[in-house]
C-alpha cells in the first residue's frame, strides 16, 4: 500500500470539496484528518516515527502550507483519540481539536463538552485553558468524571475563582470586590459554571423588622435553583456559615417554587478555612476563594 498517494489524495480531495461546499467543510476536515491519521498510524507502525517528517516534507513542497509535523502528528492523534471515545461531537471544529487533543483524558473530555454546551470561539476556549480552569475544579469534582457520577451545580464552581480587576483597585472591601465583579458580572457567572444568571445585588430581604441585604443573588436555569453569593475579604469564619444558611432559608421559604431545587449558597472568601467548611452540616453550602486577576 502506497500511504503517502493515499494521504495526498484525501487531503487534496478535502480542499477541492471546501472550495464547491463551504457549509459541509467542518465535517469534510473532520473526516479527511481521520483517515489520514489513520493512514499515517499505519505508516507509522510499518516505517517508524520518522515517516511523519518525510511525508510533512513531500506534502509541503506539493501542496504549500498546512502540513507541518506538528500537523500530521495532530491528525494521528485525533484518529486515536477517536478510538478511544467514539461519540466525538461533529460540532467542534478542527481548531478546536487542536487545542485540546493531547489533554489527559479526563481533561479532554471536560473541554470538549464545556466546547459544545457553550458554543465557544477558539478565542474563548484558548483563555479558559490560559486560565487553568479544569486545574480549578474541585478534586471531588474530578472523581466524579472519572467515575461518570452525576454532577450538581457547585461541583463546577472552580477554587480559586478569578475576578477581573480592570480598574485595578488597590484597597479591597466587600462593597469594591462586589462592585468589580458587576464590572465584568459575564465572565463572574462564566467563572462559576454553566447556566448562571443574575437577578440583584443587594437584594433586600426582611428579617422581622429589619432588612438585611443578600450581596448577590442569582439563579441556574440547568439546575433550576436560586443561588446566594456572600463576599467576604476575610478567612472563612464560623458565622459566615450561620449568615448564609439564614439568606437560603428565607429564599426557599419565599421564593422558592414547588418545582424548583433547593437554594444553594457560594460564600466567596479572601482564605479559605477547611476546619470550618467540614463542620458545616448542609451540603448545598460551599466556600471558594477569589484572585483578583
Amino acid at each position: 500500500m502506497n500511504y503517502y498517494n493515499e494521504i495526498k489524495d484525501l487531503l487534496v480531495s478535502n480542499e477541492v470539496y471546501k472550495r464547491v461546499k463551504d457549509y459541509g467543510k467542518n465535517k469534510s476536515d473532520l473526516e479527511t484528518y481521520y483517515n489520514v491519521g489513520k493512514l499515517l498510524y499505519e505508516a507509522g507502525n510499518k516505517y517508524g516515527e520518522g515517516i511523519i517528517k518525510d511525508y510533512s516534507i513531500k506534502l509541503t513542497n506539493e501542496l504549500g502550507k498546512g502540513y507541518s509535523q506538528r500537523n500530521l502528528r495532530n491528525m494521528r492523534q485525533f484518529y486515536r483519540i477517536s478510538q478511544k471515545w467514539q461519540t466525538l461531537s461533529a460540532n467542534l471544529n478542527w481548531s478546536h481539536f487542536c487545542e485540546i487533543l493531547w489533554f489527559e483524558d479526563n481533561k479532554f473530555l471536560y473541554y470538549m463538552s464545556i466546547i459544545q454546551e457553550q458554543s465557544m470561539s477558539i478565542r474563548e476556549l484558548r483563555n479558559r485553558i490560559k486560565s487553568k480552569e479544569y486545574e480549578r475544579l474541585p478534586e471531588s469534582t474530578k472523581s466524579k468524571m472519572i467515575s461518570s457520577n452525576k454532577l450538581n451545580v457547585i461541583d463546577y464552581v472552580k477554587n480559586p475563582i478569578l475576578i477581573k480587576n480592570t480598574k485595578n483597585y488597590e484597597i479591597i472591601t466587600e462593597k469594591v470586590l462586589q462592585r468589580i465583579i458587576l464590572e465584568d458580572i459575564s465572565g463572574f457567572l462564566k467563572e462559576l459554571g454553566n447556566g448562571f444568571t443574575f437577578i440583584d445585588n443587594e437584594y433586600p430581604i426582611k428579617l422581622g423588622n429589619r432588612y438585611n441585604y443578600i450581596d448577590l443573588l442569582l439563579f441556574n436555569y440547568e439546575f433550576n435553583c436560586f443561588v446566594v453569593v456572600e463576599l467576604k475579604v476575610t478567612e472563612l469564619r464560623k458565622e459566615h456559615i450561620g449568615q448564609i444558611q439564614i439568606y437560603m432559608n428565607y429564599i426557599d421559604n419565599n421564593l422558592r417554587k414547588f418545582n424548583q431545587g433547593k437554594t444553594i449558597g457560594i460564600i466567596i472568601c479572601k482564605q479559605d478555612n477547611k476546619y470550618v467548611i467540614k463542620y458545616c452540616s448542609n451540603p448545598s453550602i460551599i466556600s471558594r476563594t477569589y484572585e483578583l486577576v
